[in-house]
């Protein structure tokens, strides 16, 4: 997983309104638990979900449905009862992007990172139907 130095133009602070707690946080980023997230209609359907505690440190992101129609992620109950989604309609998922240099990108599916929208609480989760996905699913070009 890598992560992307973002510019001073492109970094904010937040007012704590929109703050999204991992309390586990990412895989290799166990240490970083509040992110927000960037999004640019110019960038579309990719966002940026940045580290409150380094503002310049952001991952790459896109919610699935947007990348790869047919995703039909199988979340664990025991990761639907942490994070309290009560509904499907109140799980939003993103999914990291990587971006592989010379126009490639790819996106892992295994893992999403899963925000409940009401609490906003959210766990990066390894499916039950992991094992029919990519971490490198590659991207078309843009």
């Amino acid at each position: 997983m890598t992560t992307a130095e973002l510019t001073e133009t492109e970094t904010r602070q937040t007012d704590g309104r929109d703050i999204i707690r991992l309390p586990f946080g990412l895989l290799g980023f166990e240490h970083v638990k509040q992110y927000t997230l960037l999004a640019d209609p110019a960038e579309e359907p990719f966002m940026w979900f940045q580290m409150l505690d380094n503002a310049k440190r952001a991952f790459l992101v896109a919610p699935p449905s947007r990348l790869v129609p047919d995703y039909q992620p199988d979340i664990s109950d025991d990761e639907v009862d942490f994070l309290e989604l009560s509904d499907p309609a109140e799980a939003f998922l993103l999914n990291i992007v990587t971006l592989r240099g010379q126009g490639r990108a790819t996106v892992n599916l295994k893992g999403p990172v899963v925000i409940n929208r009401r609490t906003l609480i959210g766990k990066q989760v390894i499916l039950n139907n992991a094992a029919e996905y990519s971490l490198h699913h590659p991207l078309a070009a843009w």
